[in-house]
């Protein structure tokens, strides 16, 4: 191995022993958590970097501008850490302590965007935005432009075809919470291929709901739910657009730790309870897949104070 970054991608699957549906459908959890930053934006950050480099929008000496949730952030910052790229991170106080100090500790140099009561809506969202472009025509930096860069749609094709390999093409249902809408899409798009009869399931927060035509909301489960119907996203490929809650995807993200062993973010959380609802559909004995987008550990500070709450 020469670098950190070769340890991306090729996480393993998980099939859940415990948090199953009565009628014997499976449920495979894709690690995410195993990449090296324990998230799946690995994969997307390091493909965004690699075709900038590949085509001259990022030259040797250049620098790297972005906004974030947090995880994209600690991806990118991972990846500009190893390639020798100057990275401005902007983000927000509504996204866990841990992330942004991961940031930090890598050499993102961040500006932070003040929420309203740590709740992610679209003026927050757009308020990242309108930071990061100011920033980027400032220092002639590389804005990688996460809900506008179909570059990171190769990583999800890739992971499309390692879930085809691992579950040996015996794969009913698709399951993925919405954030850029990158990875639903070509994780999908990729499975279709293989087998256009794939249930395919999109998620998002049951308060901002806006994927299924209802209005926009504050929401706590990170990574997800922009607000408004983010650019890369295609109505077409969804069979059904699943709302959860908060509280639903924390709930189930503090189950998974205790029947499982398996520790989680929200969006994780989201995924599972979205794709039991999809067991409840399909035949018995079907094949469902979805993602563990992340490590429990990006959260523990605000986990440790909603279980000492009580």
């Amino acid at each position: 191995m020469t670098t950190i970054l070769e340890r991306i991608g090729n996480t393993a699957m998980l099939c859940l022993t415990r948090t199953t549906p009565p009628n014997g459908c499976r449920i495979l959890l894709e690690l995410a958590n195993e990449n090296p930053t324990g998230s799946m934006k690995d994969r997307m950050a390091l493909a965004m970097i690699q075709a900038a480099e590949a085509d001259g929008r990022l030259k040797p000496g250049g620098s790297v501008v972005e906004y974030t949730g947090g995880s994209t952030g600690v991806s990118l910052a991972l990846v500009c850490a190893v390639k020798g790229y100057p990275l401005d991170i902007v983000s927000s106080d509504a996204f866990a302590r841990e992330k942004l100090d991961h940031m930090r500790l890598l050499g993102a140099r961040l500006q932070i965007v003040a929420s309203e009561g740590g709740g992610m809506t679209e003026m927050l969202t757009r308020g990242m935005i309108a930071a990061a472009r100011q920033i980027a025509e400032r220092s002639g930096g590389f804005w990688t432009d996460q809900l506008n860069n179909t570059d990171q749609l190769a990583a999800y094709r890739i992971l499309g075809e390692e879930i085809w390999r691992q579950t040996a093409g015996k794969i009913d249902g698709f399951v993925q919470s919405v954030g850029t809408a990158a990875s639903f899409r070509g994780t999908t798009e990729t499975l279709r291929q293989h087998n256009p009869g794939l249930q395919a399931i999109a998620v998002e927060p049951a308060e901002s709901p806006v994927l299924s035509g209802g209005r926009t909301g504050a929401h706590k489960i990170e990574g997800v739910g922009a607000g408004f119907i983010v650019p890369l996203w295609r109505a077409d490929l969804p069979d059904r657009i699943e709302r959860v809650s908060t509280e639903g995807a924390r709930s189930m993200a503090f189950r998974l730790a205790r029947e499982e062993g398996l520790f989680a973010g929200t969006s994780s959380g989201a995924n599972v309870v979205a794709a039991l609802r999809l067991a409840e559909r399909l035949p018995a004995g079907s094949t469902i897949v979805t993602i563990a987008c992340d490590t429990g550990m990006k959260y523990l500070s605000s986990y440790g104070a909603l279980l000492a709450a009580g």
